[in-house]
């Protein structure tokens, strides 16, 4: 067994607002005696919160067979057999015996669309999933925003470290993605703008657009930010502003320091790589410009 993903999913495990946002949404969702599809089971966590609500069978689709082995194990520990139907392979050719009446998937990237959520989703919806069937959560933007760090990250390589320069290092780090966990919020320089909008169940989204967004407020812009908001029921799940635990870390696209002001234009669009490396944050690219107002 792959160590790395029984940690991941430890991780995904210990992240309890996310578990109480599936919870509550799957609570409004499942009606007795549903039939339920779980994408992406991993270790059933979902699976089980649906049966929790009073599904009356669950469709438990995982792509990865370590997974599915480990999902195997958790059916036969809870004596599952009768209500669980674990399928090994991937979800988007799965046709299931009959049609579903809720579908449920955690297939959430750090920025949003890497794991094609909206494209799985999708396709096991138009095949399995009963008109009338519900998707939790219904609906998966990725937004953009501009911010200057609060003294961490990016934000640390500038002239002013305890009265010495530290902006000298800049020259070696490079614009490129990286992901990372905030210890104190940055300052918003523009309204978020959400680039890829997915209503899940439906067709897939059209790529990202190019967003075009006014600065709000005068600052030194330090980075671009990328991250997923998810609508369950009556609340979002979103990785950013972040909270204690999230398992889900921020995609970060590093500038230059650039100072800006109020009524200045930020053009950003991000790029997903070769469709091998999609489902890695850090191979997406941004393009970035931006408009002097006045000047």
């Amino acid at each position: 067994m792959d160590q790395r993903l029984l940690l991941m999913h430890q991780v995904m495990l210990g992240d309890r607002p996310r578990l109480r946002a599936y919870d509550r949404a799957l609570e409004q969702a499942v009606k007795p005696d549903d039939v339920v599809i779980d994408v992406g089971a991993g270790t059933l966590a979902l699976s089980l919160l649906a049966l929790r609500h009073g599904a009356g069978h669950v469709y438990a689709i995982e792509a990865d067979p370590q997974m599915a082995e480990v999902a195997e194990r958790v059916v036969k520990a809870n004596d599952l057999t009768g209500r669980v139907t674990l399928i090994q392979g991937d979800a988007r050719a799965v046709r299931l015996p009959e049609r579903a009446d809720v579908l449920v998937a955690e297939l959430m990237g750090n920025l949003g669309p890497e794991e094609a959520m909206s494209e799985v989703v999708g396709a096991v919806a138009r095949r399995n999933l009963r008109p009338e069937g519900r998707v939790v959560p219904s609906r998966l933007r990725t937004w953009l925003v501009p911010v200057q760090f609060d003294n961490e990250g990016w934000g640390l390589w500038q002239d002013d470290f305890f009265g010495y320069r530290l902006d000298a290092v800049a020259e070696d780090a490079l614009a490129e993605a990286h992901m990372h966990f905030f210890q104190r919020e940055p300052a918003l320089l523009a309204d978020p703008v959400a680039v890829v909008d997915s209503r899940l169940g439906g067709p897939p989204a059209d790529p990202p657009r190019l967003a075009r967004v006014p600065v709000t407020r005068s600052g030194r812009l330090d980075a671009i930010l990328g991250y997923f908001s998810a609508d369950l029921g009556d609340e979002t799940l979103a990785n950013f502003p972040s909270y204690p635990g999230c398992n889900w870390a921020v995609w970060v696209w590093p500038l230059r320091h650039t100072t800006v002001e109020a009524g200045d234009e930020v053009r950003m669009q991000i790029r997903p790589p070769a469709r091998g490396q999609a489902r890695l944050a850090t191979q997406w690219r941004l393009d970035c410009g931006i408009n002097r107002q006045g000047r």
